[in-house]
C-alpha cells in the first residue's frame, strides 16, 4: 500500500510516517517507480508506535523497545532491553506525576488566595 493508504488506516499523518521512516522505525519497500510500498506489518508497527507513544515513550525509546514487540497484537517478547526500558519509563512517569502533583498544589493555593480575596471585597 502507498503512504496515503497507511496514513488513512492508522490515523497518522503522511509527514509523521515519513519522519518515522527517517528515524528507522518504518522500513517500506520501494516500487520501481520509487513510491514507498508498505505491507500489513507496517500498519501494526505504526499502531505499536502510537501505543508506546501514548505511554509517554519518546521515539528514541520506542526505537529501542520496538524490536521487543512481536506477533499480531501488542505482545512483548522478553528481550534484554525490555526490562530496563520499562523500569526507566516507569521512573520517568513517576517523576512526571510528582511534578504535576506539585503544580496542582501551587494552583490550588493560588485559587484559594483568589477566592479568599474576592470574598473579602465589600461593596
Amino acid at each position: 500500500m502507498k503512504i496515503g493508504e497507511l496514513s488513512k488506516r492508522t490515523g497518522v499523518s503522511i509527514r509523521m510516517l515519513r519522519y518515522y521512516e527517517t528515524e528507522g522505525l518504518l522500513k517500506p519497500q520501494r516500487m520501481a517507480s520509487g513510491y514507498r510500498d508498505y505491507d500489513a506489518g507496517e500498519v501494526r508497527t505504526v499502531e505499536r508506535i502510537k501505543l508506546l507513544g501514548s505511554a509517554g515513550m519518546t521515539l528514541a525509546t520506542i526505537r529501542e523497545f520496538l524490536p521487543c514487540v512481536r506477533g499480531e497484537g501488542p505482545v512483548f517478547e522478553p528481550c534484554d532491553e525490555l526490562r530496563n526500558v520499562l523500569h526507566e519509563q516507569i521512573r520517568l512517569a513517576e517523576q512526571k506525576a510528582e511534578r504535576l502533583a506539585k503544580s496542582r498544589r501551587v494552583l490550588e493555593s493560588f485559587l484559594a488566595e483568589v477566592e479568599q480575596g474576592s470574598s473579602a471585597v465589600k461593596y
